[in-house]
């Protein structure tokens, strides 16, 4: 049994048959503590879907990890850059009106979910790479045209 403190208990429970169902779980809470039962590769993949919503994910990207191809990458914005306008950070990833992290989602084909000082990504093992190396850059101040650039030129020579 595994047990995990989740902010966002009521996207879980509104949800608890699809997840239960889909991971071949049971779940079970006490206030925000939620605790899992099943084997523990299931239970392995519910804590990482739950660990996701914790990030912002709708249920339904969230349970993209149960495919073993999907991962979660979490990255801490502080853990990047040692800047103490954090709000400014965030606007950068985030872009005009969510502009920014839409077309990182298309360039790279991964999920993106912005909490606090926290950057959910969930994709493919191969091009959350990519995603992290396109989101570190703009931490660092690089320009997104240049990010989106390298991003397209990294697609053409993996195509070739």
């Amino acid at each position: 049994m595994q047990e995990i403190y989740i902010e966002n208990i009521r996207k879980v429970l509104q949800n608890k048959g699809t997840i239960e169902q889909q991971l071949n779980i049971k779940i079970t809470n006490k206030g925000k503590n939620l605790f899992i039962e099943g084997n523990a590769d299931n239970e392995y993949t519910a804590l990482q879907i739950m660990q996701a919503i914790n990030l912002g994910f709708s249920v339904e990207k969230a349970l993209l990890l149960n495919n073993e191809n999907i991962i979660l990458q979490e990255i801490h914005i502080k853990d990047i850059t040692k800047r103490n306008d954090l709000e400014r950070v965030r606007a950068r990833i985030i872009g005009t009106q969510g502009k920014t992290l839409k077309t990182l989602n298309n360039l790279t084909d991964c999920e993106f979910s912005l909490s606090d000082n926290k950057v959910g990504i969930i994709g493919d093992a191969e091009k959350i790479e990519e995603a992290v190396q396109a989101l570190e850059s703009l931490v660092h101040g690089s320009k997104q045209g240049n990010v989106y650039s390298r991003i397209e030129r990294e697609k053409k020579r993996k195509k070739s």
